[in-house]
């Protein structure tokens, strides 16, 4: 028989699942984390920009605007924290989505006003 309770079972697989995911992140480098999140922060916009090929069916450019935005934010604060053979891409996809967002908006943010100038400068086209 088990000392344990079938209440307690649960929470004894979640600690453990929960200390397996510790070790597992304590392994992984800064850098990778930061350009993982980048890239799934990323692909939602592109997702919410419908520039997949589900096209407009999750379109939504409110929620497009805080993850271009968040993206911004991170690839600004990391700038000096990871390598350029890292940010430039990273860079890249960031100002492609910034345009896509322009271009997908019916009313074009002012430049400087559109999601994430705050940290990238204004963007023109």
């Amino acid at each position: 028989m088990s000392d344990t309770s079938p209440e307690e079972a649960p929470a004894s697989a979640e600690n453990t699942d929960f200390d397996a995911m510790t070790r597992d992140i304590a392994e992984v480098p800064a850098v990778e984390v930061i350009v993982t999140v980048a890239v799934n922060l990323m692909s939602a916009a592109a997702v919410k920009l419908g520039l997949t090929e589900e096209g407009d069916k999750y379109k939504d450019l409110d929620e497009a605007r805080k993850l271009v935005h968040a993206l911004a934010g991170l690839l600004d604060a990391s700038t000096t924290e990871i390598s350029s053979f890292h940010a430039a891409p990273l860079r890249d996809g960031l100002k492609s989505l910034q345009l896509a967002f322009r271009e997908a908006s019916i009313v074009p943010d002012e430049p400087g006003q559109g999601p994430g100038e705050k940290y990238t400068g204004p963007l023109y086209g």
